[in-house]
């Protein structure tokens, strides 16, 4: 069976919020111009925000300029932030801290990130815009030239074996003047154009955190709506990046999350199980006493900012969106900054459609070097590098930045790559996590199976392993197998029996896209890749 192939104008991947940005912003000027312009979203989940996981807190800065009059169209943004609170934990206190200028969140929202893009999707729909859920984008296409001319979605039906079964179906051709990949972070074929264009070349290693989040329902006493907490400090110690965000919705609900910087050099040390201790401690436990967790997810962010932004374009397509890098770690925001990349590259497109042949559209970067996104993520640029060296030393660092350079300084500090950071079991002690309670405290099994995870079984397995060898004579033998212990979903088991020696089993029905085994895999040895179309997490409110 051959694969159809549909033509468009313009070809998005990924519907998120940069991807559905630009999807409207791209029919507003084709409506505004007189112009027909045929615009395509495809996206993996099986539904439009079933794999959209962020804190979230929206500034609503891109948003008033996509769509003034977002109110009267029924935005889902009903909880206003009220209060900002920033906590230093110790194991049994909690010390109050001056909240820093970047977290200052009056104007701003919290939200469901995953509402929010059903929205975005309504409005883009209405505009004429194609939006195909359930369609995993898995293969770039190109023309004579080596342009990108569109892209070609998994094939469906395909054994784990790899034989065709009765419910084959191929792929289809999706072919564009332009394609925009809008894959968010670890984009897993903005990979592949990355090594194909160079377009790294010139720019730091990308850096990333892990986000792992909760949904809970909670004694309508204690929800305060709008309500915004940051903590650092306990559990991880002073040189490992990271800290905890709580956010009261509306409804009775909060959402209770917690970032570690990948960039992490104790192998023994478990983010999924950092979160779960953090919520032991005797000033947060309380909120959720009584309550009821209503679900997980986890993501990887990228947190590279100014310095780690890649080339953005290439003959027929560019990036947009945190597959970019994007995300301003000091405001812990990036949704407006997605946006706002989205809308500029959209301008940018469409300036030049009617040109002959996919050409590489360098007005975007020359665009985007000209509006607020640029200079916001310019003034922040050294504050994520600083916590490198520590957490007083990045604070004290952020402080400089922020009240006595204020984004100014002569100088830019630089990020490495996370898999390069990991250091050997034998050299960092192991950590004694405490078994889940089942009321407040967790197993990653029970959380998965909140998250909605869900994955044909007899699929290819998308984890590939470029050297079956490695996971054990490399990562059991050096690193006492992190995977087991990075990834939040338990993908990864070391199994051995008596007498046998020691395998690695990949549970890929578990995962829940998070991307993070192929940030930290130390040889790089994990491919993550897609798997058949609407497999994966179904977040709801998340």
């Amino acid at each position: 069976m051959e694969r159809e192939a549909m033509e468009f104008d313009v070809v998005i991947v990924g519907a998120g919020p940069s991807g559905l940005t630009a999807a409207i912003r791209l029919a507003q000027l084709a409506s505004e111009h007189e112009q027909e312009l045929t615009i395509c979203v495809v996206e993996k989940g099986s539904e439009i925000g079933a794999h959209i996981l962020s804190g979230a807190v929206l500034e609503p800065r891109a948003l008033d300029e996509l769509i003034p009059d977002w109110k009267e169209r029924g935005a889902p943004l009903d909880t206003p932030a009220s209060e900002d609170r920033f906590l230093y934990l110790t194991e049994k206190k909690s010390i109050a801290m001056p909240n820093p200028p970047q977290m200052h969140n009056a104007g701003n929202y919290v939200i469901s990130l995953g509402n929010f893009c059903r929205w975005l999707a309504e409005q883009a729909e209405q505009l004429g815009v194609e939006v195909f859920p359930g369609f995993a984008a898995a293969e770039v296409l190109y023309d004579e030239q080596g342009a990108v001319r569109g892209i070609a979605t998994g094939d469906m039906g395909i054994s784990r074996s790899g034989e065709q079964t009765e419910n084959y179906e191929p792929g289809i051709e999706l072919h564009a003047k332009q394609t925009l990949f809008a894959e968010g972070c670890r984009g897993s074929l903005t990979k592949g154009l990355m090594e194909r264009f160079d377009l790294r070349n010139g720019v730091d290693p990308q850096t990333y955190g892990i986000g792992i989040k909760e949904l809970w329902e909670i004694d309508p006493a204690k929800v305060k709506p709008g309500t915004i907490l940051h903590t650092i400090g306990w559990p991880l110690d002073s040189q490992t990046y990271g800290g905890s965000f709580l956010y009261h919705l509306s409804e009775n609900q909060v959402v209770v999350g917690f970032v570690v910087g990948l960039d992490y050099k104790n192998p023994h040390l478990s983010p999924f199980e950092e979160f779960q201790r953090f919520k032991t401690h005797p000033d947060i436990r309380p909120l959720f006493e009584g309550g009821r967790r209503i679900s997980y997810g986890a993501r990887a962010l990228s947190e590279g900012g100014f310095q780690s932004i890649p080339k953005l374009t290439f003959p027929g397509g560019m990036l947009i969106g945190d597959t970019a890098g994007f995300l301003n770690v000091p405001k812990i925001k990036g949704t407006h900054t997605a946006m706002k990349s989205a809308m500029v590259a959209a301008e940018s497109v469409f300036e030049q459609l009617a040109s002959e042949g996919r050409k590489e559209i360098d007005t975007y970067p020359q665009h985007l070097q000209q509006s607020w996104l640029w200079d916001e993520l310019n003034k922040v640029r050294n504050i994520r590098p600083g916590f490198s060296k520590g957490l007083w030393f990045g604070l004290f660092n952020a402080a400089l930045e922020t009240y006595l350079f204020r984004g100014k300084a002569p100088w830019t500090m630089h990020h490495h790559a996370d898999h390069e950071q990991l250091g050997k079991a034998a050299d960092y002690p192991s950590i004694d996590y405490p078994k889940p309670d089942g009321k407040i405290t967790f197993d990653r099994l029970s959380s998965v199976f909140i998250s909605n995870t869900n994955h044909e079984e007899d699929q290819p397995i998308h984890l590939q392993l470029k050297d079956q060898e490695v996971p054990i004579t490399v990562n059991l033998a050096l690193y006492d197998a992190p995977e087991q212990r990075y990834c939040p979903a338990g993908v990864y088991e070391i199994l051995q029996e008596e007498g046998q020696p020691p395998q690695l089993q990949i549970n890929a029905q578990n995962c829940v896209h998070c991307k993070t085994c192929d940030i930290k895999d130390p040889t790089q040895n994990i491919n993550w890749t897609v798997p058949q179309g609407g497999g994966g997490p179904n977040y709801p409110n998340m």
